[in-house]
């Protein structure tokens, strides 16, 4: 019986190409997940949390080593991955409807088939009310939504988020939170998730990767539950219980422990903590 893990990254290290010299970026990341985990993926600036992401998309090719997905190697884009930015790459001049179909349309799908599938996520996201809507006329979290619908829509196996709720102001990034994990929860899909905040990784993971400094190695991979008790305790109430704070000290500690932080990145860490 093959034991072989729905995403892994073997061996995997990434060097960039400079005038000053070879950076490197990524070291030898050795990392396992199920489908339909929850894996977010924290460190300090420059750690390579992003180019990481950027070589499960396809969109970036490891040094050495391989990442693959259901057995087989990634080496390049692919319809079984869907990127979540941090800024909304929204169609101004379509509407929400035309916005969340685009890829659909693109694939050639037509018909009835395009239609339930664009109704079902905007009924998902709780944007249906609003298909008629322009971009301008959402407010920033919803923008975000439709462009999770969108990447929804086409059916990914993985859902690839690089820090989406960044931009966001502190309530409405709680409140992301709470409507991903539902999506999430719903739809059974994979998640990959980068982010500068601990207290949104430990929330929302089932897996929380702690990277060094660069170059990217990681420093520990630790399994939470806290996205499980969503829906029989409020964000606010895990946020505060003694069990999730031990947890998010912990990997708070991990990554000032690391020998090579800056002072640049150490500021970063604290100021991010609780966001």
């Amino acid at each position: 019986m093959s034991t072989e893990k729905f995403l892994e990254f073997r061996n995997v290290s990434k060097v960039y190409g400079s005038r000053d010299g070879p950076v490197r970026a990524l070291e030898a990341l050795n990392l396992a997940f199920d489908e339909g985990s929850f894996v977010c993926i924290v460190g300090p600036s420059g750690c390579g949390k992003t180019t990481l992401l950027q070589i499960v998309g396809g969109f970036v090719s490891p040094s050495s080593g391989e990442v693959r997905l259901s057995g087989r190697p990634v080496t390049g884009p692919g319809p079984d991955r869907g990127v979540v930015f941090q800024q909304p790459a929204l169609f101004p001049w379509m509407n929400v409807y035309q916005n969340a179909e685009f890829g659909l349309m693109v694939r050639h799908i037509k018909g009835r088939e395009r239609s339930d599938r664009v109704e079902r996520y905007l009924r998902l996201v709780g944007l249906w009310d609003f298909r008629k809507h322009y971009t301008y006329q959402l407010s920033g979290g919803m923008q975000q939504r439709l462009a999770i619908a969108r990447v929804l829509i086409n059916n990914p196996r993985v859902l690839l988020l690089d820090e989406p709720f960044g931009a966001l102001d502190a309530l409405t990034r709680e409140r992301m939170q709470e409507e991903l994990h539902n999506i999430w929860a719903r739809s059974g899909m994979t998640a990959l998730f980068i982010t500068h905040s601990v207290e949104e990784a430990v929330y929302l993971g089932t897996h929380v990767v702690v990277m060094s400094s660069r170059p990217g190695r990681v420093l520990d991979l630790l399994e939470v539950g806290f996205s499980r008790q969503t829906g029989r305790d409020d964000i606010r109430s895990i946020k505060s219980s003694s069990e999730f704070v031990a947890v998010r000290e912990k990997v708070l500690s991990l990554i000032w422990s690391s020998a090579t932080l800056s002072s640049g990145s150490r500021a970063d860490v604290a100021r991010n903590a609780t966001a």
